[in-house]
């Protein structure tokens, strides 16, 4: 995921007044509607109180930048926009300068987080979509990272289970479309580093790799015919009996007959088809998955005890 554009720029403070025009209280200090031009070359148009950007107001960075929401006290406070340099903006609350709340972040690649913010970080309940695939993760952030129960959704499945520093770990379960569950587990496994990298860093790299327990059948149905009710004029113990009019009974026992074996056709048919699921659960099994949230992809690779 991209968070390019996520550092914060600092406005300036509130002894640097530079150039005013506007509103002053009976102290001489900036109060009401005004305009500055502060020493840095950024400008403020908007509400002051007290000699402090207060209420709503717009502050245009030198580079750029700009917000365009509420301040308390020289801070950016409540509800606020911050488009930044190269482009991605965040649109929603604020507390103490920092992002706080609610909040959507649209990201320069086009990736968009939409969900709860703390101290400037996704942190709690948020959406993240991933522009390039489609796909996207939906559930739990702590300090920035993918951490707790989520479900990451692609096009034409889903996985749902637990993730921690943006990986899936342990019990899950892909969802196909085509109505079947896939069930296993994530395990997290070292990269293998090459000796330039070793020397560099020291950091130990990981990879979730996952392992598949079973998958469930597909669930077969046949349309049954609503059952034929007798006639009305037909009083309970008075059924026709085949024949009793002067047909052929004969007639009558091939027929069953014939349809008796039309339905053991069908259901051997049914259990092939059964037979045949089993076996392609059974190569699925076979199967581990290797995980790249970055990009929303799934590959398989062959499990080396095969």
């Amino acid at each position: 995921m991209s968070d390019l554009g996520s550092e914060e720029l600092e406005e300036e403070g509130e002894n640097d007044i530079g150039e005013y025009e506007g509103e002053r209280n009976d102290a001489g200090e900036r109060h009401g509607n005004g305009k500055a031009r502060l020493p840095n070359g950024d400008t403020y148009e908007g509400r002051y109180e007290f000699g402090k950007r207060h209420g709503q107001g717009t502050y245009k960075f030198k580079n750029g930048a700009r917000y365009i929401g509420e301040y308390f006290k020289n801070k950016k406070h409540g509800q606020g926009t911050f488009i930044y340099p190269d482009g991605s903006r965040y649109e929603g609350e604020w507390a103490d300068d920092q992002r706080h709340g609610h909040g959507v972040y649209y990201y320069v690649n086009n990736d968009t987080y939409i969900g709860e913010w703390y101290s400037h970080q996704r942190h709690g309940q948020g959406t993240y979509f991933y522009a390039e695939t489609g796909s996207k993760y939906v559930g739990t952030w702590v300090n920035g990272q993918q951490e707790g129960a989520a479900e990451l959704i692609h096009l034409n499945h889903r996985y749902q289970g637990k993730f921690l520093n943006k990986n899936p770990v342990g019990p899950g379960k892909y969802v196909f479309d085509i109505g079947c569950e896939q069930h296993g587990e994530y395990h997290l496994t070292d990269v293998e580093r090459g000796e330039e990298e070793e020397e560099e860093e020291a950091l130990v790299a990981v990879i979730p790799k996952w392992k598949a327990t079973k998958i469930t059948e597909l669930a077969l149905w046949t349309p049954r015919l609503p059952e034929e009710l007798p006639p009305a004029d037909t009083l309970p113990g008075q059924e026709e009996v085949p024949g009793a009019e002067g047909g052929d009974p004969g007639e009558d026992t091939q027929l069953l007959t014939d349809v008796s074996e039309g339905e053991n056709e069908s259901l051997r048919a049914v259990d092939e088809d059964g037979d045949t699921i089993r076996d392609e659960g059974r190569d699925y099994n076979r199967d581990e998955f290797r995980y790249d949230i970055d990009q929303g992809n799934i590959s398989f690779e062959e499990d080396e005890t095969r």
